[in-house]
């Protein structure tokens, strides 16, 4: 399992996200499994909304580019997103676009193992958001996503001053997650 290299790639960019905390708490699981994980700034990457006049004009973004490369370099990746509407942010899906517009942008994601997890508010935790990630990312850019999946309900009572996840049965669950994760990337990369 070590030097495994995982990217958690967080669907929010807000100020105190509670999908960044749940990255990073699923960050030190993934550290505590043998794992090397790093997580992506989707913000950083600075990409307008995807247009395909805006594509013809001046090209594909750097931004794609730089996050197709950081994804070409990892085994595995954890989506981290929150619900808006039952559905995954804008900011993951605009992302994920605009890097399969390039040809190293898909190869970079195609057949990697991945896990989906979900914080939120609601008691679903993002549930409903997962079930049109999981479709979305098994189709598109044909992602390998592992069938566990973890949505953290009442996520603003869920962490501790530390950033673990206060429930132990919750960080059973995550742990759950990503130990399947770690088991399928090492897997198909022996």
């Amino acid at each position: 399992m070590a030097g495994l290299r995982v990217l958690l790639i967080p669907g929010s960019a807000r100020t105190g996200s509670w999908n960044l905390q749940l990255a990073q708490a699923a960050a030190a699981v993934l550290r505590e499994l043998g794992a090397e994980p790093s997580v992506a700034d989707l913000r950083a990457l600075a990409l307008p909304v995807y247009d395909a006049d805006l594509e013809a004009a001046q090209g594909v973004p750097a931004g794609a580019g730089t996050l197709a490369r950081q994804m070409a370099g990892h085994d595995a990746f954890v989506v981290v997103s929150p619900e808006y509407n039952a559905f995954p942010t804008p900011l993951l899906i605009n992302t994920i676009d605009w890097v399969s517009r390039l040809p190293e942008g898909m190869k970079s994601m195609n057949g990697k193992p991945t896990a989906l997890l979900s914080a939120s508010p609601g008691a679903l935790g993002g549930l409903r958001s997962l079930l049109v990630l999981r479709n979305f990312l098994s189709i598109n850019p044909a992602m390998l996503v592992i069938p566990p999946q973890f949505a953290l309900g009442n996520a603003a009572q869920a962490f501790t001053a530390e950033g673990a996840l206060a429930d132990e049965k919750q960080a059973r669950a995550l742990h759950g997650v990503l130990a399947a994760l770690v088991k399928t990337a090492t897997a198909l990369s022996a």
